[in-house]
């Protein structure tokens, strides 16, 4: 009886991972801070996190089989689930229904689907999204609700960063006293979009993340270190500015720095470029909410970076194997 020898092209030692189990995975992570958000916010969470992930799954769906015409679905791969739970996290829980539906769209059609898709996109689908709804509608997206039972009616301006951005601008340390203290912000007493109702939460997923090795700790402690050093330099010369604990624990830091920013496409791939990559969106949100337009500046300084994540790749290549006994023997 003979042997068949079978020839195929590599790899051929597997894995356990695949892109089911990573996406699932940070939706897992997410699953402690999304249940707090339902009980900060009530109905409203709830309606605007359906409308972002059934919204952003349909869209995949209708572009690969519509425009793109592939026989193969994605929508259950967990990326458009993801994308739609990430920008429900960024949003407002009062925002209306047909605004969320538009950043769902602009998140898959422009963000990802333009570029190819899953693997393929330069940014960070829902930041695309959450920084497209920010400029063409700055009003809903910064108006929040004081009201767990009632999140039609709204309030602007209000947010722990909203305060620190008018601190500096009128030059008055006093108007830091109304922030909440650093223990709120860390548990989540405080108004915002649902990804800023609990830094503890956030952070607890980060964890499981870790556990898991579905990241890696490069991006999120670079990002977290970064801030806390240079806005308690910052502090330290001036008193105008808040305290780092309360820079970091505030607006969507811990959500992009833990979430967003270490997204597999849109992130440097060697542990140096992520550091590095880490360093910058940690400057950057620094510089952006103090001398920004905009309080918050972590959504922009992803994008940014994420521009630079293919320069950032070439300059941190590693080197290929063999390459410095070639060059040995050249001499």
């Amino acid at each position: 009886m003979e042997n068949k020898l079978i020839v195929s092209l590599s790899p051929h030692v597997h894995g356990s991972d695949s892109v089911e189990k990573n996406m699932y995975g940070v939706c897992i992570a997410l699953l402690p801070a999304l249940i707090a958000s339902f009980c900060f916010f009530g109905l409203g969470a709830v309606t605007v996190m359906l409308t972002s992930v059934l919204a952003c799954v349909f869209f995949e769906w209708a572009i690969t089989k519509f425009i793109l015409k592939r026989d193969k679905l994605t929508i259950l791969d967990g990326s458009a689930i993801l994308t739609g739970l990430l920008l429900g996290f960024n949003l407002p829980s009062n925002l209306p229904i047909w605004i969320i539906i538009l950043g769902a769209l602009f998140a898959i059609g422009v963000g990802k689907m333009t570029f190819g898709g899953l693997g393929q996109n330069i940014f960070n689908p829902a930041l695309a999204g959450r920084v497209f709804l920010l400029i063409s509608f700055p009003v809903q997206m910064t108006s929040w609700t004081d009201n767990v039972l009632d999140h039609v009616d709204g309030y602007s301006g209000a947010t722990p960063l909203a305060l620190m951005q008018k601190a500096i601008l009128e030059k008055d340390p006093s108007v830091l006293n109304n922030l909440p203290s650093s223990l709120d912000m860390f548990l989540g007493q405080t108004e915002g979009s649902m990804g800023e109702v609990s830094a503890l939460l956030l952070l607890l997923g980060c964890a499981f993340m870790l556990w898991k090795k579905i990241i890696t700790w490069h991006i999120p402690v670079s990002i977290i270190l970064t801030v806390f050093v240079f806005a308690g330099l910052l502090h330290l010369l001036d008193p105008v500015y808040a305290a780092p604990l309360q820079v970091i624990f505030s607006g969507g830091l811990i959500l992009g720095a833990c979430y967003m920013a270490t997204d597999y496409v849109t992130s440097p791939m060697s542990h140096k470029g992520q550091l590095i990559y880490g360093v910058a969106i940690g400057l950057l949100t620094v510089v952006i909410r103090n001398w920004g337009a905009y309080p918050e500046g972590m959504s922009f300084a992803i994008i940014i970076m994420n521009a630079f994540t293919p320069l950032i790749n070439t300059y941190c290549k590693p080197k290929r194997f063999g390459e410095v006994v070639r060059k040995e023997a050249a001499k």
